[in-house]
């Protein structure tokens, strides 16, 4: 195994790596300063568009485009002008709250939450944008929404309150897109920091960035853990799967904290790294269908 940085451009809080297997591409996010990168898979032809508020993930669409989760909304953005155009926000009475990580499942569905941009109270929801571009809440009293992924099948969720120190797992209909029956996955009581970003590898384990602990933490079908990986710097955000035999794990960080409580880090902060020789595949990620 060998850890190298693909991109050092200093994300403020880089999140969200997407690898789209058409386009053999790597995106990734700047949620504070709003900004969308894109590169090859070993760094190069970096590009950036630049969105008008705080960013919270990203998707892209088969159409071409994407739908971005802005501080105030879903929205789609067109690549060609930069500019983006409101869906809906799902929550205008909660201004101290802004969406958060998501992803899309097997449907084209897309699932991200909100946020509190505090980190101290349970106003946050979690939301699902159909390709029909309606929304529907599946889950609410949430402090930090992040890692939404689910199982090869489809069949299991998992979803992160980062401060709840816990992956949960929750079945999910993969015909209509409900969620029931939610439990603990796993927990990160007595780790430092918390659970961040997630994905899945083609073996059905979950993959999670612990943030201000400067670890991937990988988990077993059955909640235990499988593997410790340390990292160079502590804020890791978010992890990915990508490369052309999916078989790279790109990792995202932070330059700085949202908030004044976390730890430095050294000059690789903010930095984008790739994961090479894991001997493990993760699952090709979907594009929303609307």
């Amino acid at each position: 195994m060998r850890i190298e940085v693909v991109a050092d451009v200093k994300t403020t809080l880089g999140e969200g790596p997407l690898w789209d297997v058409e386009e053999q591409r790597l995106y990734w996010i700047d949620s504070m300063d709003g900004r969308v990168f894109r590169c090859t898979g070993d760094g190069r032809e970096v590009r950036c568009w630049d969105v008008p508020q705080k960013i919270g993930s990203m998707c892209l669409r088969r159409g071409g485009g994407a739908v971005v989760s802005l501080q105030r909304g879903f929205h789609f953005l067109d690549f060609k002008t930069g500019e983006v155009e409101l869906i809906h926000d799902p929550e205008p009475d909660r201004p101290q709250n802004r969406l958060n990580d998501g992803k899309v499942d097997r449907q084209g569905r897309f699932v991200a939450g909100s946020m509190d941009t505090m980190e101290e109270g349970p106003n946050a929801n979690l939301y699902r944008l159909d390709p029909d571009l309606k929304v529907h809440k599946l889950d609410t009293g949430i402090i930090v929404s992040n890692g939404p992924c689910w199982s090869p099948d489809g069949r299991t969720f998992y979803f992160t309150d980062t401060w709840s120190e816990e992956i949960r797992a929750y079945d999910y209909d993969t015909e209509t897109g409900a969620v029931s029956n939610r439990r603990s996955f796993t927990s990160f009581k007595g780790r430092d920091g918390g659970p961040d970003g997630a994905t899945v590898d083609a073996e059905g384990y979950v993959w999670s960035a612990l943030v201000y602990g400067g670890k991937l933490l990988r988990f077993a079908p059955d909640g235990s853990l499988d593997r410790e990986i340390d990292m160079p710097v502590k804020k890791v955000t978010s992890v990915m799967f990508g490369g052309p035999d999916l078989d790279i794990l790109y990792v995202t960080s932070m330059s700085k904290p949202p908030l004044p409580r976390f730890p430095h880090d050294p000059q690789l902060r903010g930095a984008l790294f790739a994961i090479h020789d894991l001997g493990i595949r993760g699952l090709p990620e979907a594009r929303f269908a609307g």
